[in-house]
């Protein structure tokens, strides 16, 4: 049984799971379903072809599910899916995919998304990202696991931001970052590696140790960026994290990589 606040529409055809709980004031479209224990606290609209995970809590004025903000969008039916146990917190608002973008937006499990964060169309969340607040994301985005954006911060579209990244607050992205960096600024460049949250995460000292030790051959000055990525891989070929940044550094993008900040004249 879904608990319904009696101010709440809930229009015919939508789906609640068992245990849902809509507050007062929340509009759920017909082609909405929330899976078993949602929680809408009030005032929060769920539309569209919006599915929303077991256990994921939204927070008032939140808007989910409403048509992308693209000119190029001509009502095409895509989707918003929306993973379990997220809390997703006031004036967030998410859209779902278009044509030129697979037509799907999602996010996955155990996120956090603060006040008025933004996930645009056809975006791409791993688990455990952190949005803080205001912060935003522009069409077509890749964020990894674990990833942290920080809040005002700004992100390119169809920039790829790889897992444990850090995002540093008031950011400008516009180039893709590799797993486990930091960056910041406007624009944003590589500051190092995100030691805190790898140290968070339990990555032992080893791993640590041989993360900074790849970074620091892979953004060295000597040699072609191509020749770096080669002498890294076979160094550290048995080497997981290592070999996430090899492999992301090496797949095809159209917004380049996001560099260290260096002393030399431009």
């Amino acid at each position: 049984m879904a608990d319904i606040h009696p101010t709440a529409i809930v229009e015919d055809g939508a789906k609640l799971g068992t245990d849902v709980k809509v507050g007062p004031f929340c509009c759920i479209g017909p082609e909405a379903e929330l899976g078993d224990g949602v929680v809408l606290a009030s005032h929060v609209v769920v539309a569209g072809r919006t599915t929303v995970g077991a256990g994921t809590r939204i927070y008032p004025f939140a808007s989910i599910g409403h048509p992308p903000q693209d000119l190029k969008y001509r009502g095409e039916p895509s989707r918003l899916e929306i993973g379990g146990n997220n809390v997703i917190r006031e004036y967030v608002t998410m859209n779902p995919g278009t044509e030129g973008g697979g037509m799907v937006t999602r996010v996955g499990n155990d996120a956090l998304f603060m006040v008025g964060a933004h996930v645009a169309h056809d975006c791409q969340l791993g688990d455990r990202v952190i949005m803080a607040n205001n912060a935003t994301l522009a069409g077509h985005v890749e964020v990894g696991e674990a990833a942290i954006i920080g809040g005002l911060a700004a992100v390119h579209q169809f920039v790829r931001i790889g897992h444990h990244a850090m995002i540093g607050g008031m950011s400008a992205v516009e180039n893709d970052v590799i797993p486990y960096g930091s960056v910041v600024g406007d624009r944003a460049r590589l500051s190092g590696l995100n030691v805190v949250g790898l140290k968070r995460n339990n990555f032992s000292r080893e791993v640590v140790h041989a993360l900074r030790t790849a970074y620091r051959l892979l953004f060295a000055e000597e040699g072609t960026v191509s020749e770096r990525i080669s002498d890294v891989a076979k160094m550290y070929a048995d080497h997981e994290p290592v070999m996430d940044i090899v492999s992301f550094m090496s797949a095809d993008s159209s917004r380049g990589l996001c560099q260290p900040r260096t002393t030399r004249a431009p």
